[in-house]
């Protein structure tokens, strides 16, 4: 492997930390603008998949935090904020997971159905791009450094790339074939998801392994 000089080195973490604000304010923006649509469209998985987003917010935070650290002492282990980060995050999820099955339950039994479903289309294919982009360059920035957390994160990056191929499949068959039920299925896609996330969120603020099982 070749070996970066310092300049190089700090460049990259300054890469890396780059990246994580970009995964902040794009969920933010992805949370505000999914959530709106989904609620006027009465669309139950982009309002879920909303909501997500802003959870991501929190996540984002300790990982940016994880980067200043690992900047100052690559060989750090994780400190109370990123744990209280994860452990929030954790119980945000898990949240979420009995929130969206609940509803779920409602909208089956009163028949709802979305207006539509374009937004979810046009806002799932824009995050598969951003996600994918973000996933190919945390993951480039990690090998470089060598960084296990850098590459840890970009792995876990995938859950949301897997959550917005969720909501362009509900979203697209919907749009296409008006089939009542999508809509709840992909919620309950989305439902798995974020309870899969809440579960990994616990088990790393308990060790300090940077590993993430979300591939």
């Amino acid at each position: 492997m070749k070996t970066l000089t310092e300049g190089q080195i700090q460049k990259l973490y300054s890469i890396a930390f780059g990246l994580s604000l970009i995964t902040v304010f794009y969920n933010i923006a992805e949370g505000i603008i999914s959530t709106y649509f989904g609620f006027e469209d009465e669309s139950l998985v982009l309002f879920g998949f909303g909501i997500d987003s802003f959870i991501e917010v929190i996540s984002g935070l300790g990982i940016t935090h994880m980067i200043l650290r690992i900047r100052k002492n690559p060989e750090s282990k994780k400190d109370n904020f990123e744990n209280q980060a994860l452990r929030i995050t954790g119980f945000s999820f898990f949240l979420l997971a009995g929130g969206l099955i609940i509803s779920v339950v409602i909208n089956i039994y009163t028949h709802q159905q979305p207006e539509t479903t374009f937004w979810g289309i046009i806002i799932s294919i824009l995050s598969i791009l951003v996600m994918w982009t973000l996933i190919t360059a945390k993951t480039n920035v990690g090998k470089k450094l060598n960084s296990h957390a850098i590459i840890a994160d970009a792995q876990c990056t995938k859950v949301c790339l897997y959550m917005s191929i969720v909501l362009l499949t509900s979203s697209g068959i919907y749009y296409i074939t008006h089939f009542p039920y999508i809509d709840s299925i992909g919620t309950i896609g989305i439902a798995y998801f974020a309870l899969k996330e809440g579960l990994e969120c616990f088990e790393k603020a308990k060790s300090n392994n940077h590993r993430c099982d979300c591939q």
